[in-house]
């Protein structure tokens, strides 16, 4: 069942590109009632970037679906439909090579979509969800998007996202 399902993907997928399958848990953010749902692609999104945050001892994947990676790629400002999700691990060093860091399981996973309609009260019209990893399951954020939101406003002048896209030469 499981080789019929893969080929049957492939055959599906008209650029032939392969897909993974995932399932993420029906959570629902309290205030602003994204879904965790609504990213559940997230591992099929192109990475754009990916920074430390040393305070909470966290590498961050960067990640854009098409609509985002597009704007990222010809500098022009994000539309609706745009998701960027950041993916927050925690580190630790390599065993067999101990100057290394490597990441070692995900802290949380949080998401931001641009949406003129459902956010326009929001600076940039952006949404804000954030789910928490604890004893292996996940969890949403309880505590609302206010503190996603007055942190993103110092981006205001990069459409309130604080990642750029780190470009290959």
């Amino acid at each position: 069942m499981y080789i019929l399902l893969i080929v049957v993907l492939v055959s599906c997928n008209k650029e032939g590109e392969y897909k993974l399958i995932s399932t993420v848990p029906d959570l629902e953010m309290p205030n602003n009632h994204l879904k965790f749902k609504e990213i559940e692609e997230y591992k099929n999104y192109k990475i754009v970037s990916t920074h430390f945050r040393t305070d909470k001892n966290e590498l961050r994947y960067i990640l854009a679906n098409n609509i985002a990676f597009k704007a990222y790629n010809k500098k022009t400002p994000f539309p609706n439909g745009s998701k960027i999700v950041k993916i927050g691990w925690i580190v630790e060093k390599m065993p067999n090579f101990t100057v290394a860091l490597e990441a070692k399981k995900i802290q949380r996973i949080e998401y931001m979509i641009k949406d003129d309609k459902r956010f326009s009260k929001n600076p940039g019209n952006w949404g804000y969800a954030r789910f928490i990893k604890k004893e292996e399951t996940y969890q949403p954020w309880t505590k609302g998007t206010t503190s996603c939101i007055s942190c993103h406003n110092l981006a205001k002048e990069n459409d309130y996202l604080f990642t750029k896209m780190q470009q290959l030469q």
